[in-house]
């Protein structure tokens, strides 16, 4: 490798590390001292850089507390990219995320220190819950692009990939809304199942009252037809 290329892999390593302690400062600080109790200056202090440093990684305080779930939507959609083909797109949602849960190298939310404190947080700030949405958000979009190119369509063209995350996205949400609301650290994962199951169970009630529906107007209609 040439110094010339040396030099941007340097710098580029130097970034993430200054951007990961400047995340994990807020992540302690805000943890152990309250949202509303800690400041930028503060968080850039405790990751002994100055205020501009701060403002060139994040945009708020809240950003930099909740940066380490970032990665968790990047994993599952790293799992969601590995699904076998053939596989229906929401089964293969439901089984990316399962396997993030269970990857040990992932450390998803149960197994990880204090993450189930943030998300704790999370739910009673609104501040740090808008940034924690938009995270959300960022990673739904990457799920909509690789649902697309599982089907073959265009996400602009053909809802199904939107509605698929969607309701995928969703369940997982309302599992870890369940979960923190619960108080039991370790219960993600069965809640997780808890709430693709009743998504199916939907789905299902769903599908036989439209199957129920479609017969009812094929009736009527012949009945119409019937009528002199």
């Amino acid at each position: 490798m040439t110094p010339e290329r040396k030099i941007p892999e340097r710098r580029s390593r130097k970034a993430r590390r200054t951007r990961d302690t400047l995340a994990q400062a807020a992540f302690e600080l805000v943890l152990d001292r309250g949202l509303r109790n800690v400041t930028v200056e503060e968080i850039a202090e405790a990751a002994d850089v100055d205020r501009r440093t701060f403002s060139r990684y994040f945009p708020s305080k809240e950003a930099a507390a909740l940066d380490s779930l970032r990665g968790d939507g990047d994993r599952i959609n790293a799992a969601l990219r590995a699904r076998p083909a053939p596989e229906p797109p929401l089964l293969a949602y439901r089984r990316a995320v399962l396997h993030w849960l269970a990857d040990p190298e992932a450390e998803a939310w149960h197994r990880r220190p204090r993450i189930f404190e943030l998300l704790v947080v999370a739910e009673e700030e609104p501040t740090l819950y808008a940034v924690f949405h938009h995270i959300r958000v960022d990673a739904q979009e990457d799920s909509i692009a690789i649902v697309a190119d599982r089907l073959g369509v265009d996400s602009r063209q053909d809802i199904r990939p939107a509605v698929t995350v969607a309701a995928g996205a969703g369940a997982l949400l309302a599992a870890q809304a369940a979960w923190v609301r619960g108080g039991r650290p370790d219960a993600l994962p069965e809640r997780v199942v808890e709430a693709f199951d009743a998504l199916a169970e939907t789905a299902k009630e769903a599908r036989a009252a439209g199957a129920e529906a479609t017969e009812e107007a094929a009736e009527t209609a012949a009945e119409t037809e019937a009528t002199p």
